[in-house]
């Protein structure tokens, strides 16, 4: 018999440790692969509702705060992140006995919302929604959409208080049949309870902790199905997708060009949008670098931080691009009124160079038409045509 040396016997036991390895490597390959899968057909898996069958599940192209299960005789599940679930049950028709009491139970027609949540009101304008909603926790001087103001000023739709201090009294008059409220309404949940114990189902809706823009967007399909008008929002939404799709699918759709996106509050300091907030997401969309770089990521639930003027001199002067956030301090016209915030501002690059931009007041309240804005901030960037002033959501001071 030979006799093995010692190089041949380390070289068999790395070769012997080394398929062992490979052996485990591939072993914990399946298992996360199998484990990942199992996982997705849970997560997939529709909640079993007493006397329905499950049908389909409603496609979302960016949303991930909400789902939508439909099961038969035109009954549809809504589940909400962290808010809970509620059964849309069709005219005419009853819930299901026996079903859990961790689900609310909306009931069909909606007639006479109290629509707290402002971000929500555009949702229903390009539903053709407006008509349903009967109470409004914003007064009309508050209102930027002027289907919202219309309908107030002609007593369609009438002011029943603030979400912390609604008008019980006037909302049971009215019939209310559903309370949409933004997550505000945390911060005071005696409200939320009282309205309950008088029978009116509360959904707190979370279309502002979306990350992606059009994830934003596509509550309209949530408020759709409340009303029976999903096609409306499958039309309206295309509309907003189409025009993501056509700037990303452009030559220029990486400029390379860095955007300043902020406002000065009444003690002197900036306010910025953190890093992967929906706003800056929407500046990298349409081919922008934001800046400041470095402002932590976005918690959802406070979107922007302050900063003393000289930091963000010292981190956006060189900015190729400013954009001007008018929706809480009111709109500029010229850019002598923005120097008149702080004289810092003439030595910034965009400032010099005269690539200098204001949002209208509707900026916020208009959630439906984000692939419009991205669109906008797009054609900022890559026009040159020096007599372009005007755009949808932007325009340019002189």
């Amino acid at each position: 018999m030979r006799k093995v040396n010692s190089t041949e016997k380390q070289q068999r036991i790395w070769h012997h440790g080394f398929l062992l390895t490979m052996l485990l490597l591939v072993c914990t390959c399946i298992f996360c692969t199998v484990h990942t899968a199992q996982a997705a057909d849970e997560a997939k898996t529709p909640t079993e509702l007493p006397g329905l069958t499950y049908d389909h599940s409603m496609e979302l192209s960016y949303a991930k705060e909400f789902s939508v299960d439909y099961y038969n005789d035109g009954y549809a599940l809504i589940t909400i992140a962290e808010e809970g679930q509620f059964l849309v049950v069709p005219e005419g028709k009853e819930a299901p006995k026996g079903l859990s009491e961790d689900i609310t139970v909306i009931k069909q027609p909606l007639n006479n919302i109290y629509l707290v949540a402002t971000s929500a009101m555009d949702l229903f304008r390009a539903i053709d929604g407006i008509d349903n909603i009967r109470l409004s926790g914003t007064k009309e001087s508050g209102w930027y959409i002027q289907e919202a103001k219309d309908a107030m000023e002609s007593g369609k739709m009438i002011y029943a208080g603030k979400y912390n201090a609604p008008d019980y009294e006037l909302i049971l008059n009215e019939g209310c049949g559903l309370a949409i409220e933004s997550t505000m309404i945390h911060h005071n949940p005696e409200v939320q309870e009282k309205l309950e114990q008088f029978g009116i189902p509360v959904m707190v809706e979370r279309s502002s902790y979306e990350s992606h823009p059009l994830g934003r967007t596509e509550w309209m399909k949530l408020y759709a199905v409340l009303l029976g008008k999903e096609d409306a929002a499958e039309k309206a939404f295309k509309e907003q997708t189409d025009k993501l799709d056509k700037v990303l699918a452009s030559d220029d759709k990486d400029t390379g060009k860095t955007v300043a996106f902020f406002y000065i509050n009444s003690t002197g300091a900036v306010n910025v949008r953190k890093s992967n907030d929906y706003v800056s997401n929407m500046i990298e969309l349409a081919g922008g670098k934001y800046v400041p770089e470095d402002t932590g990521e976005s918690d959802n639930a406070l979107s922007t931080m302050n900063m003393q003027m000289e930091e963000f001199y010292a981190k956006a002067k060189d900015a190729d691009y400013i954009i001007y956030n008018s929706t809480i301090d009111g709109e500029l016209s010229t850019i002598d009124e923005l120097l008149a915030k702080s004289n810092l501002l003439a030595d910034f690059k965009a400032v010099k160079d005269g690539n200098v931009w204001c949002t209208g007041k509707n900026l916020f309240q208009e959630t439906t038409e984000l692939g419009t804005m991205i669109e906008d901030i797009h054609t900022i960037l890559t026009t040159d045509d020096d007599s372009l002033d005007e755009l949808s959501y932007m325009h340019k001071l002189k």
